[in-house]
């Protein structure tokens, strides 16, 4: 593994011989090659639904298809993409169960022969490419640009309308497009400052703390001045400026651990995890205390019948809790451009990785956000 300090804080964890952050990748269409007619494409699919477990070789399929490149075989106002960095969520583990676990989002079609310009029958995230054809006067060859519903693959076809342009001169190191600037920051800034209205001296409390959403989410909450406890998988946290923090994988007593970590209760209570976790805490709650729901990743593998219940719910009743989830709906800058904020990656290099890397969400063993160069 090799750790490399970048402008901005952003700290990157390198796997299987990336090359420097800083350097886009070169393009694989051959320089002077306009008339290539088509270029292999590898794409992600899902094959079967996993209603349960973390997703395998089974459910999860790697394709190669042939995509045209000559410009009567792209459609007018459509252009051809390169990815270049794609972000990998646990929150599209609820696309790839076959039904509504909770969460209202379609499901991922299954492995049909998918057309041109439509992507419902591939796996879809947020990613940055490069245009390599354009058939939209807005958009040149080689703009960078940014696709919330990106194909997890090598090229695409996509109509230009749904892509976002990346400004190169705006000193931004590209993956932190998809998390401090992406969704993990977004959804951080939401639950802190709008649903959790942190105040200086509010006591909070962040489990999956070192995750790509948990990082940020407590760094906003110590530049509001409030006192901040995280829980991990690992003992790596301190980066992130906590006052305290804990690994839940030594210190089991998650009752016991608050006490400890929490003598003055918790006013703010970022959910990431659920379960044992969510019901320990409500015995902790202080008057008026209020729990953004961010997300409930143990349950997130486990069939909602089967869910473990939080047995103490009355508590929000006596301290007059308010509990609200959410989904993202605004934005994060300001911070993050003046260097307050710290963005960490895990880096994994190639298509042929995701889904390696996308079971490994579920086990606690990454710290910050895990993205596919």
């Amino acid at each position: 593994d090799k750790w490399q300090q970048i402008p901005m804080k952003c700290t990157v964890v390198w796997f299987k011989g990336c090359a420097a952050l800083g350097r886009l990748p070169t393009f694989r269409i051959p320089s002077g090659s306009r008339e290539m007619a088509a270029v292999e494409s590898r794409e992600w699919y899902m094959a079967a639904y996993a209603p349960e477990g973390v997703p395998s070789s089974d459910h999860l399929k790697l394709r190669t298809i042939k995509l045209p490149l000559d410009s009567d075989s792209i459609p007018d106002q459509h252009v051809v993409v390169e990815v270049l960095w794609i972000s990998v969520d646990p929150f599209i583990r609820s696309k790839m169960t076959g039904n509504d676990g909770g969460l209202d989002f379609p499901q991922f079609g299954l492995g049909e022969v998918r057309r041109l310009q439509l992507h419902l029958k591939v796996i879809t995230e947020l990613a940055i490419g490069r245009v390599v054809r354009s058939k939209d006067g807005k958009f040149s060859e080689g703009d960078l640009v940014l696709n919330a519903f990106s194909p997890v693959a090598e090229f695409y076809v996509v109509p230009a309308a749904v892509l976002r342009k990346i400004d190169p001169t705006a000193g931004v190191e590209l993956p932190n497009y998809l998390s401090a600037l992406g969704m993990p920051g977004f959804t951080a800034w939401l639950g802190i400052e709008v649903i959790g209205e942190a105040k200086p001296g509010s006591n909070v409390y962040i489990s999956a703390a070192a995750g790509g959403v948990g990082m940020f989410a407590g760094q906003l909450a110590k530049l509001k001045g409030c006192r901040v406890v995280g829980s991990a998988g690992s003992d790596e946290k301190e980066e992130f400026g906590y006052d305290e923090a804990f690994n839940y994988r030594k210190e089991t007593d998650f009752d016991a651990a608050l006490s400890k970590y929490c003598p003055n209760g918790i006013d703010i209570y970022f959910e990431n995890v659920g379960g044992k976790m969510l019901e320990a805490v409500l015995n902790h709650v202080n008057k008026y205390a209020r729990i953004p729901l961010c997300g409930m990743i143990s349950d997130y593998n486990t069939p909602w019948t089967e869910r473990e219940g939080v047995r103490n719910l009355l508590n929000m009743v006596g301290k007059e809790v308010m509990m609200k989830g959410f989904l993202v709906a605004s934005y994060l800058n300001g911070y993050f451009k003046q260097g307050k904020i710290n963005s960490k990656h895990k880096v994994y290099d190639g298509i042929e990785c995701f889904q390696e890397c996308f079971a490994s969400l579920f086990t606690s063993s990454n710290i910050g956000k895990v993205v596919i160069q």
